[in-house]
């Protein structure tokens, strides 16, 4: 009698797959070569085991089979999880893991600046390299990854952590894959509507240049250029409007009778680069947007893009996200994701239950700590990212009294950042170490005759690293959160029957064309695109995903993720 393989390692050469099957414990049981034109066919008729993939990275291994119509249920993506593990503080030794910078390819990088904003991201210029695909590397690379877990601190979460992650790299390619339906026609309606039309020999839509000749005509400058930042603050200096940058909100606080128009010429500017004609012809091909998803992209784990900014979907534009005919999408938001995971982090009983069965916000104000549901929420929402000044800093140590676990937990994160600590997410993954420069001002600050100038920054630099360090052990966590939600969801989704031909949608592929299938995740949403007679079901699956990620995670806790589900044509909000 045959042992199944619990795994099945993965590797290219000379134009072949080289597969080695193994066991539970890594006992190898078998190696396979197989021809590359074989390949899809060979994955499906070992996919009906269940076994669990390694590859070296799902971007390279996962668009062939979908295309061939193969979708494999659970991978192991060395790339991904050699990222959690060669940082995480719960991995006792490291050592093997960072002698091997092959696998440290991640494809969007943290930027951070010293005394800037806690969180800036920006797109790769040049493409990684990436890890090598051979056989033999990727199963040496594998036994090392096994060797982290095996020592590490909680092992157990870990592994549940590397699963998630595994999880998002396939639902990535599969979102990519699948596309989400697009009305182009919708869109261009819509930016008509808000741009005025365009013009046939380009330049500026109608609406918007009639904002620029009033703003020039207000500022007195009939040849100025609002696009250009340095132009048009020497603009609005010559104007008498002595601002320092061109942001909202500066602009805001001054009363001259250009800045509405020019608020509004800049938000119209922004959906046109963002979102404009150019994006629509680019990124939404035959009703299909396909963006590139990047899991793990953010150091806190969340996900970021590389190209189409799939993570900042406009308001304005969800009517253009359009179900095809005979389907329906479902649209599933978690109420308030980051304070309930504080909570269960925490297990903190008052916050839990102003929590349980009703929005958070309103629950906090029951308590009497706070008059309104805006005091609530900007007083919860400063505790976990820091703010100490205007309403937060008034308001933030009421909820210290009323939530003292809960506001611990943050509080005892930021401490620990500013010592220049690491802090770690529910899971396991932890917060990059300070950088160099860092250590080297809070080391100049503390020698006897520090200059004060010196005293200043280090000090700066210290609360924006506890700032950092509170709000990265919620987010991230939020961020696990939501991808076991995600896996789980896919997993029942997969479960449910195919529909009629008759229904079907081709455009969404192969493998998604006759079966409800994600079509999109931002953070703490997500949309499935399901045939309508199904919708009623995939409703059902995702708010028994949220309570199974939550038990997954937490256990049984007197907590709920309470989901505002929708089924309807578009994903148009109220």
């Amino acid at each position: 009698m045959s042992i199944a393989p619990a795994w099945i390692v993965v590797g290219r050469t000379d134009g072949a797959i080289d597969a080695a099957a193994l066991t539970a414990d890594g006992d190898e049981l078998s190696r396979e070569r197989i021809d590359e034109a074989d390949w899809a066919a060979w994955v499906a008729e070992r996919e009906h085991a269940s076994p669990r993939w390694v590859w070296s990275d799902a971007v390279r291994w996962q668009p062939g089979l979908l295309a061939s119509g193969v979708r494999v249920a659970r991978c192991h993506d060395l790339r991904l999880c050699h990222a959690i593990l060669r940082h995480s503080a719960w991995v006792a030794d490291a050592t093997a893991l960072g002698a091997h910078a092959e696998w440290t390819t991640a494809p969007v990088e943290e930027r951070k600046v010293e005394g800037a904003a806690l969180f800036e991201w920006e797109e790769p210029t040049t493409a990684p390299a990436g890890p090598p695909d051979d056989l033999a590397s990727t199963l040496e690379e594998f036994a090392r990854q096994r060797d982290a877990v095996a020592g590490a601190a909680d092992a157990g979460r870990l592994r549940l952590l590397l699963a998630a992650e595994s999880a998002g790299a396939l639902i990535a390619g599969e979102l990519r894959a699948a596309g989400l339906p697009w009305d182009e026609g919708v869109h261009d309606t819509l930016l008509r509507g808000a741009l005025g039309e365009r013009p046939a020999g380009g330049g500026a839509p109608t609406r918007m240049a009639a904002l620029a000749t009033e703003v020039r005509a207000l500022l007195g400058d009939p040849a100025l250029s609002l696009d250009s930042q340095p132009k048009l603050l020497r603009g609005l200096h010559r104007a008498g409007v002595l601002v320092e940058s061109t942001s909202r909100w500066e602009l805001r606080e001054h009363q001259h009778p250009a800045i509405a128009p020019l608020l509004e010429y800049k938000k119209l500017a922004r959906l046109l680069t963002a979102n404009g004609w150019n994006w629509l012809e680019e990124w939404v091909d035959q009703g299909r947007f396909r963006p590139v998803y990047i899991p793990g992209g953010v150091v806190t784990g969340r996900w970021a893009s590389s190209g189409g900014g799939a993570l900042q979907l406009p308001r304005q534009l969800r009517p253009a996200v359009r179900a095809d005919p005979g389907w329906r999408l479902v649209v599933a938001d978690v109420a308030q994701l980051e304070p309930r995971v504080l909570a269960a982090m925490a297990q903190d009983s008052a916050l839990a239950a102003a929590a349980r069965g009703r929005d958070l916000y309103a629950g906090i104000v029951d308590t009497g700590t706070v008059a309104t549901r805006d005091e609530a929420k900007v007083a919860l929402l400063g505790a976990m990212y820091g703010a100490t000044t205007g309403d937060s800093g008034r308001l933030v140590p009421r909820l210290r009294r009323t939530f003292p676990r809960a506001m611990g937990l943050v509080d005892a994160a930021a401490e620990t950042g500013e010592r220049g600590g690491v802090v770690t997410t529910w899971l396991g993954r932890s917060s990059p170490a300070p950088s160099a420069g860092w250590l080297e001002a809070q080391a100049a600050a503390s020698q006897p005759g520090a200059a004060p100038a010196e005293e200043t920054r280090a000090r700066r630099w210290a609360r924006d690293r506890g700032r950092f360090t509170r709000n990265f052990v919620v987010q991230g966590t939020a961020a696990e959160w939501a991808l076991a939600w995600l896996a789980d969801l896919r997993t029942r989704l997969a479960q449910l029957p195919p529909v009629d031909v008759d229904a079907a949608a081709p455009r969404s592929g192969p493998v998604f064309q006759q079966r409800p299938h994600l079509a999109m995740f931002l953070h703490d949403e997500v949309i499935v695109h399901t045939p309508a007679a199904l919708a009623a079901a995939v409703a059902d699956a995702a708010r028994e995903a949220a309570a199974s990620a939550t038990r997954l995670l937490f256990g049984d806790i007197p907590l709920d993720f309470p989901l505002d589900l929708r089924i309807a044509e578009t994903a148009a909000k109220g």
